[in-house]
């Protein structure tokens, strides 16, 4: 299972965006995906900004049709311990909320802000990133 971040939606909704063929091809080998119900609102406010109002109304369809999943669970513990443990990267609660949700379903993540993702997942051992 493949656990998106806001960048990655971004980048396959985003025919523009230079990660678009990558972040469609990650998510063509993947049976399934989740999204961590915290980051939503980040996501949806994106994909408006960037691409409109149709582009937001597709995503939440595309939820509520089940693709991606919505993790509805927040390991607050564990997003805390990471927060901590990585403070010198400023990492966000959103980007914890998605390592977290990761290592609870596989430990794949879809996102393209690989400099604070890719010293978590060297330290966590836990986690890839793609594409």
């Amino acid at each position: 299972m493949l656990t998106l971040d806001t960048s990655g939606v971004l980048a396959a909704a985003d025919k523009r965006d230079r990660s678009h063929r990558g972040a469609i091809a990650a998510l063509a080998d993947e049976a399934s995906m989740v999204i961590p119900a915290v980051i939503l609102a980040e996501t949806t406010y994106m994909l408006r900004r960037r691409l409109g109002p149709v582009a937001e109304r597709a995503f939440l369809e595309g939820l509520i049709e089940g693709e991606p999943l919505v993790d509805q669970e927040t390991v607050l513990p564990r997003v805390l311990s990471l927060v901590a443990k990585y403070e010198d990267l400023v990492l966000s609660f959103s980007d914890a909320a998605v390592v977290a949700c990761a290592e609870r379903h596989g430990g794949r993540i879809l996102t393209l802000d690989r400099r604070d993702f890719d010293v978590v997942a060297h330290g966590e051992g836990t986690i890839t990133i793609v594409p």
